[in-house]
Parts: structure tokens; sequence; C-alpha cells
């Protein structure tokens, strides 16, 4: 067992395990703002008389969603924005030092 909470300790299982379930969290939030306040916003803005995700171009049987891809692309640049300045906010670059690196 001691074994075991080393290898938490060192490895930063618990950090890794918190920042997994606010990913989580964080994700869910920004989907909404991006489905709920920005698409549509897009939507206005562009024409559109339907939200931006439900754009489509129809080529033959093809449907091309391009606004729903725009959605996903928005809601990825969103999301990594905010887990970047949540990591150098926090200072999390330094949170799981090595042993060796402590020893330095």
């Amino acid at each position: 067992m001691k074994g075991f909470i080393e290898f938490i300790r060192e490895r930063g299982v618990v950090g890794f395990a918190v920042g997994f379930i606010l990913g989580g969290a964080v994700t869910k939030l920004v989907s909404s703002f991006v489905d709920d306040i920005i698409n549509p916003m897009l939507g206005v803005g562009l024409g559109f008389t339907k939200e931006l995700n439900r754009e489509y171009i129809q080529i033959g049987q093809a449907k091309i969603a391009w606004g729903n891809f725009t959605a996903n692309l928005i809601d990825f640049i969103i999301l990594a924005v905010v887990v970047y300045s949540i990591f150098k906010v926090l200072k999390m670059e330094k949170l799981d030092v090595g042993k060796e690196e402590k020893k330095k």
C-alpha cells in the first residue's frame, strides 16, 4: 500500500484525476456557450434564419454540413484557449515535478 501511495504522490495521479473531472465540466460549459450564444449570434450576423450548426450545402444527394463543422471548430478553439489560460494562470507547468528534477 505504501508503494501505491508513493506512486500517486510522485506521478500526480490525483491531480490528473481532478483535471480530468474539471476538464469534463469545462467542456460542457464551453459547448453550451458556443451552442447557445456564439452560434445563434453568428447565424444572425451572417444572415442565416437558423443556427450556424444547421447550415449545409446540398450537392446532389450529399449534404455537406459546413455549419456543424464550423461550430465544432469554434468550440475546440474556445476550449483550447480556456484550458491554456487556466494552465498558465495557475502556473500548472510546475505541478508535476519528477523525483529527478526535485533533487536538482
